[in-house]
């Protein structure tokens, strides 16, 4: 007889912005005469920047000619994105990362729940508290998490580093010493960010404890600040402690289209195993690569035109962010985020959970946002909001939100 994975029973409820999903269109179906603004999961609004288009165009072409066919991608992903990759993110900002250090995948979500296959499953994890559900979820599917304690909202073989008003919403170095520590900067959900003299310390924390750091540095895009780092690699001593998510999600508008990639450097080890030949050979068992046409769209992004085109894209959502915060603040709420980062972190008004406060907002000003008690039990009593709606969307629900604080 076969059997099931039995953690996956361990897992409260449905996923975080699925229930987030679910509630949305209940109302809408509810009340189809109202104008419902959703300004709650991270997903863009903007269209694919023209240069980036015109690169998919001409692959597409590619694919129809027998002479230009692509079959199967190579294992870790095209060489000419990889090197443009080197090129674009690392290299110019003073970071040599090898193109077979780079493998690409078709997102950093998949990537920060696969990387759990090369680990072993007594580990244990230490995440930020509020956090990106993915990362607990994942572990708690693998067998890793431990049991699941319903009246703190805590998974008894994970650690939590909570990320409150007091430390800027930014996790502090634990006292307990993790083997996997996952860290995002910027923030997903606060918006927080860290400079590179803090940075450094995760670092040698990492390597002092022989720690291994999972960065998801999916919102690197948005950093304005000349301090803060766009990749943990910026940090002496990253190579031999640390793991790298990337996405072209956010940056480049691809949460359609999926492309992202890992970087896991060869200085990399584990008594003497190196973790970048495991992953290799993951990678190539159970992954056919991302498609030749989008891996020709993802090298059109480090082009002069396209940097160009992504640019104003990132500055649409940006000055999205300062729409939010600003209104909001000024209308008496209390804010963080949305300055490095296109999230916006708020505290929920008299004493609202944060579901209350979501089904609040969703009543009485038609925006749908996400219940911080979602991201972890530190969140509870705060509210997220994205900046990737329309700007036009995202004026009339901050007026709306304006109006039904008390």
């Amino acid at each position: 007889m076969f059997k099931i994975n039995e953690n996956y029973l361990k897992l409260p409820g449905s996923y975080l912005f699925s229930t987030v999903g679910r509630k949305e269109r209940e109302y809408k179906s509810a009340h189809p005469d109202k104008k419902v603004i959703k300004l709650s999961i991270g997903d863009v609004t903007q269209p694919i920047a023209p240069t980036i288009i015109k690169a998919m165009h001409a692959a597409v072409d590619e694919m129809g000619n027998a002479a230009t066919f692509h079959g199967y991608a190579p294992d870790l992903g095209y060489e000419f994105l990889r090197k443009a990759i080197a090129d674009g993110d690392y290299k110019t900002r003073g970071v040599d990362i090898a193109i077979d250090e780079i493998f690409v995948s078709d997102g950093a979500k998949c990537d920060s729940s696969n990387i759990q296959e090369i680990l072993g499953l007594d580990n244990r994890i230490a995440v930020g508290d509020p956090v990106y559900p993915v990362y607990v979820d994942s572990n708690v599917m693998a067998g890793r998490a431990g049991d699941y304690n319903s009246t703190t909202g805590t998974w008894s073989n994970v650690i939590y580093m909570p990320c409150k008003e007091e430390n800027n919403f930014a996790p502090e170095l634990p006292k307990e010493v993790p083997d996997i520590i996952y860290l995002c900067f910027p923030n997903n959900p606060t918006g927080a960010t860290i400079n590179k003299t803090e940075l450094q310390k995760w670092v040698d924390y990492a390597n002092e404890h022989k720690s291994l750091i999972i960065y998801d540095a999916a919102y690197e895009a948005y950093i304005s600040d000349a301090d803060v780092p766009h990749t943990i690699y910026e940090c002496d001593g990253a190579k031999t402690c640390a793991i790298e998510l990337k996405s072209f999600s956010k940056n480049a508008g691809f949460t359609g289209v999926r492309l992202g990639y890992t970087v896991i450097p060869k200085e990399l080890e584990c008594d003497g195993v190196k973790l970048n030949a495991l992953w290799a050979r993951r990678h190539g068992t159970k992954y056919n690569g991302a498609p030749y046409i989008v891996q020709r769209a993802g090298e059109a992004v480090y082009s002069e035109a396209g940097k160009a085109e992504l640019k104003e894209q990132v500055a649409y959502y940006m000055k999205n962010a300062k729409v939010i915060k600003d209104g909001l603040k000024n209308a008496g709420y209390s804010v963080s985020g949305g300055v490095n980062a296109p999230y916006i972190w708020l505290k929920t008004i008299d004493g609202m959970t944060s579901w209350e406060f979501f089904d609040y907002v969703l009543e009485n000003a038609n925006v749908v946002g996400t219940p911080g008690s979602g991201f972890g039990p530190s969140g509870e009593g705060y509210f997220r909001l994205t900046a990737f709606g329309t700007y036009e969307n995202t004026v009339e629900a901050i007026e709306r939100m304006k109006k039904i604080i008390k």
